[in-house]
């Protein structure tokens, strides 16, 4: 047991070129100079670039790379990457091994062929890619390709922000300056807040052989047809239930390869689908975090193929059951290691903690809209609201001792009797157990779970980054006030306590503990001013409102023109997922579902007239016979509502219209197409149906 534990030890980030190695490797005026730029933000000296670079390049070369290539993520909410190899020519025909201290910094990618949202055309090709230092570089091999990656922001050659990261980074900057204002204010020693983020990444594993026959899958990421399985997620014992084997030599494969790379992949469990499971790693900052989990969710995929499984990360890949989720789970810490958001033994006393919580409530509130809009997306649209996914209404669940702090800072004080105390088990043989101050609410979009926040509505497919510089963003706009006020008061003290105080009586609308599924919540929400936007397109409508492009604009994460690009990027997103799951379901209904169903009537009819020359009333085949042919002419009705309303949806120019007549007319029509089809998938001979069932896909292995 120790030799496996010390492999691994060893094993961890061995693949990495982490703080260990850089000490190890750099010489130490170069080592210091590196950790200020990574820990301060100075610029780095070109000449100290270089001598990174060329020791970057010899660890890479000594652990088999012989290529190098930047790593950035686009608007596509994907990872892309350019490859070069080691080598440069001499002039007498031979080559020679190098890498710059300006190939490590600095990469050129195509910029026109992303999307842009118009902040390129297809002729302003030029973009540029920046390495992120405070992002360790690794080592991936894939297949026999072993290549050094370094990953980086990807911008325009004007400095716009074309991916993913730029904001990022941007809002964690804009958060670490409001926060250190607001702690020194209150007499805090502090240099720097970073917010951290443990990002749980669920998913499901579909046996590759159903997987290659349905035509859904492969193209969309789901399943456009597919009548219920018999059981379901019903027996409730999927959940933490025993790993079956197939399943636990994946996840151990999975492990080492994170593990190499430095993801703190901690924990694994079979989630509450049947088929589906989840992955957890430890916390870090929010830039390496997301960057950690795009490469956990390249490693489920890649790794699922060796096992003969695919691995489904779309957020509702089968209806009727769980969809999939990535819990953010949002901190700040401080360079001294303090996590402002723990509350410590008496949080009414804890002035720090308390006006980080109002704070969050505040932006939560106040900049609900845009948070909503963080995570709207094709998939998410189908999860939000259902089967433990929290609703489309934002709230946030504090817990009864927080709950009642806050409400007491309303009336002027924070004093609570309403303590965690302690949990009895009732065995004799076990220890009583601390017990947490808050339970854990599975249903709420915004909940405290001890020292952090856990956002729940964020899609198992999306890109973290999306839903973090936003949460940074609103979070440090509040921080931003609350320092102005606590910086120009004479009596700092009594000044925090007014703030929290206005705090809890102007936003206490947003706190909710209970079900957030029921009706009366819906009801009770709508009464408390709070919106209630399940659309996706009508959800990304509301990024463009003043109080977003003010507040992004204030604190450098994202100009108006960069806001707006995004919006667009995300409406076209919709309209062209929409039109390929619409294409797609006419390809399968007409070109395998239609024909089963009529090779169906087709045997009722000759069995029919077989058995009426021998004399026999064939009532039941008569019914059945009648049952398919009138569900055959509505799916044929259906199928072409479904193509005109494509057609219709592809034809606006207006990118806006044309996502909102792919959201209301081809979701409409899918739908119709779909009922119809699965309730012919009930009666169909199962010999002729052309899809693998949910009942197959779920539970066989």
């Amino acid at each position: 047991m120790a030799a496996q534990s010390e492999s691994v030890t060893e094993l961890f980030g061995s693949k990495v070129f982490n703080e260990a190695t850089m000490r190890e490797r750099l010489p130490k005026n170069v080592f210091k100079a590196l950790k200020k730029t990574i820990d301060r933000g100075h610029s780095l000296d070109p000449a100290v670039a270089d001598v990174v670079a060329n020791s970057m390049k010899d660890w890479a070369i000594e652990n088999g790379a012989t290529h190098f290539c930047h790593w950035f993520q686009p608007m596509t909410g994907f990872t892309a990457e350019k490859h070069d190899a080691f080598i440069s020519p001499l002039p007498d025909g031979h080559i020679m091994v190098e890498f710059s201290g300006k190939e490590l910094t600095k990469g050129e990618p195509d910029a026109s062929s992303f999307p842009s949202g118009g902040l390129r055309s297809t002729f302003e090709a030029r973009g540029y890619t920046a390495w992120d230092c405070t992002s360790p570089v690794f080592i991936k091999e894939n297949g026999k390709n072993i290549t050094l990656y370094i990953p980086c922001a990807f911008c325009s050659y004007t400095g716009l922000a074309l991916d993913k990261k730029t904001p990022l980074l941007r809002s964690m900057d804009a958060l670490n300056t409001q926060a250190v204002r607001v702690l020194k204010a209150l007499g805090e020693n502090v240099s720097s807040v970073t917010p951290t983020m443990g990002p749980e990444q669920e998913y499901f594993l579909l046996d590759r052989f159903f997987f290659e026959k349905r035509l859904d899958l492969v193209l969309t990421g789901r399943t456009l047809f597919g009548a219920p399985s018999p059981r379901g997620q019903e027996m409730e014992d999927h959940y933490f239930g025993t790993l079956h084997e197939r399943v636990a030599s994946f996840m151990h494969e999975v492990n080492i390869e994170l593990w190499k790379l430095g993801v703190y992949a901690k924990t694994q469990h079979n989630e509450v689908a049947p088929a589906q499971y989840e992955l957890a790693p430890v916390f870090a900052t929010v830039n390496v975090a997301t960057d950690h989990n795009q490469l956990a969710m390249e490693t489920l995929q890649k790794i699922a193929l060796r096992h003969d499984f695919v691995c489904l990360l779309h957020e509702k890949p089968f209806a009727g059951v769980n969809g999939s989720g990535k819990h953010n789970n949002w901190s700040m810490v401080t360079d001294k290691g303090n996590n402002l958001l723990d509350p410590g033994n008496t949080p009414h006393d804890n002035m720090v903690f308390l006006i980080m919580l109002c704070a969050v409530v505040k932006a939560v509130d106040k900049y609900a809209k845009i948070l909503r809009a963080s995570v709207a997306t094709p998939g998410n649209e189908h999860r939000l609201g259902a089967n433990e996914a929290p609703p489309a209404i934002v709230s946030i669940f504090l817990g009864d001792q927080l709950t009642d702090i806050f409400d007491q800072l309303g009336s002027g004080g924070a004093k609570t009797s309403k303590q965690g105390g302690e949990l009895k088990l009732g065995v004799t043989t076990l220890p009583p157990l601390p017990k947490d101050s808050t339970d854990r609410n599975r249903t709420s979009p915004f909940a405290f779970t001890g020292n952090k926040f856990e956002f729940r509505m964020v899609g198992s497919m999306q890109s973290t980054a999306g839903s973090n510089f936003v949460l940074n963003t609103i979070v440090a706009d509040v921080l931003c006030d609350i320092a102005d006020e606590l910086e120009k008061s004479k009596d700092v003290k009594s000044a925090a306590q007014k703030i929290c105080a206005d705090i809890a009586k102007n936003h206490n609308r947003i706190i909710f503990n209970g079900d957030n599924y029921t009706e009366a919540w819906v009801k009770e929400a709508a009464k408390r001013g709070l919106s209630n936007i399940a659309s996706t397109v009508d959800s990304l409508k509301t990024v463009m409102d003043e109080i977003n492009v003010k507040m992004f604009k204030k604190h450098k994460v994202l100009s108006k023109a960069e806001l707006h690009a995004r919006t667009e990027i995300l409406l076209e997103a919709y309209a062209k997922t929409l039109n390929i799951e619409g294409l797609t379901m006419l390809n399968m209904a007409k070109r395998q579902i239609l024909p089963a169903c009529m090779a169906y009537s087709g045997d009722l009819a000759q069995t029919i007239a077989a058995l009426s020359t021998a004399g026999a009333a064939a009532i039941a085949q008569k019914a059945m016979l009648e049952k398919t042919d009138t569900l055959i002419a509505s799916l044929y009705t259906n199928i072409e509502n479904l193509e005109k309303a494509v057609a219709k949806a592809s034809s606006f120019g207006d990118i806006e219209k044309k996502a909102k007549s792919y959201s209301t007319d081809v979701v409409a029509a899918m739908l119709m197409v779909r009922q119809t089809a699965d309730e012919l998938e009930s009666i169909v001979d199962a010999e002729l149906w052309p899809l693998p069932t949910y009942a197959e896909m779920l539970f066989l292995r």
